[in-house]
């Protein structure tokens, strides 16, 4: 069990579904930590934080936790609001596994949600409906649950402190190495936040040595434009725009996943495919630096 400081409420092995009211309500700086197991058999489970418990009409989900287990996994987020649900955050990495036990920590935030399993930063998930609203907690699918507890007056330094959560905002402007050059098959992964007034940010996949950039993807959310070119023999390639949704909005978390394909990027965001972009610069196995750049905040950096 943890030892963190402050008034703490229990709940142990609730049924589930389980609908109980969170006393007091929800502020910033406390934590829900829900200690649990996976069953063998699971398809999906989630956790909502609503307002109230009615079922017809259904109450509003402000904050809408779902593991789902088919095919490789995912946790999916969202808001319910006057029953119609709004845009889904997918995050693909998957934390949870059939059979093991888990434990979640929400930690309530001014403006999101931040949630670590096993003591590993997950995913941030901006308010859609205001905290004060929030007075009952849903669990619900198959899932055990062993404890549920409130903690509250943790501070976050506390909270990074007792839970070593890896949550690192890296500086931007940022140049790293990739962790592998690129090849057909290969993923690059770029978690971050918008920041909340911002005009554009830049993504350039490059060689080491060279000016050349083998994509460079300007997503322009003040316009709602996601330019993508590539910078070859000092001079700048055509633009490509065209964009079925232009996936950005100011203030959002996303996860934007770059696949190289044989003959062209893949580039999805939260889930979402986005954009294609054919390879203009054709030694992919030369390309082996990102910089990242703009009005963002960075949280992570993967390729594999």
């Amino acid at each position: 069990m943890m030892s963190l400081d402050g008034p703490q409420k229990t709940i142990s092995n609730p049924m589930i579904p389980y609908v109980g009211t969170i006393l007091g309500g929800l502020v910033p700086g406390e934590l829900i930590v829900i200690h649990g197991t996976v069953p063998d058999d699971a398809d999906r489970f989630q956790v909502d934080l609503q307002c109230g418990s009615s079922i017809k009409p259904r109450a509003d989900v402000a904050f809408h936790f779902n593991p789902r287990f088919k095919r490789s996994g995912c946790v999916v987020c969202n808001t319910l609001e006057r029953e119609k649900w709004g845009w889904e955050e997918i995050t693909y990495e998957m934390p949870f596994q059939k059979g093991k036990s888990f434990e979640i920590v929400i930690m309530i935030l001014k403006d999101k949600f931040q949630v670590t399993v096993n003591k590993k930063h997950l995913l941030l998930y901006n308010h859609r409906i205001s905290l004060q609203r929030i007075d009952t907690l849903g669990i619900y699918g198959k899932v055990q649950i062993k404890t549920i507890d409130f903690v509250s007056n943790v501070s976050y330094t506390d909270l990074l402190d007792s839970f070593s959560v890896s949550l690192n905002y890296r500086d931007v402007p940022y140049v790293g190495k990739l962790d592998s050059a690129l090849c057909p098959g290969c993923t690059v992964a770029i978690k971050g936040e918008v920041n909340r007034n911002p005009k554009s940010f830049t993504i350039n996949l490059k060689p080491s040595g060279s000016k050349d950039i083998a994509l460079h993807l300007n997503p322009r959310v003040k316009n709602q434009v996601f330019v993508r070119n590539s910078y070859l023999h000092d001079s700048w390639g055509e633009e490509e725009k065209e964009i079925a949704n232009f996936p950005f909005s100011p203030g959002m978390y996303f996860e934007l996943i770059i696949f190289c394909d044989t003959h062209q990027f893949k580039v999805a965001v939260n889930g979402v495919h986005t954009l294609e972009y054919k390879y203009r610069f054709k030694q992919l196995e030369k390309i082996n630096v990102v910089e990242i750049m703009g009005d963002i905040q960075l949280l992570d950096v993967r390729s594999w």
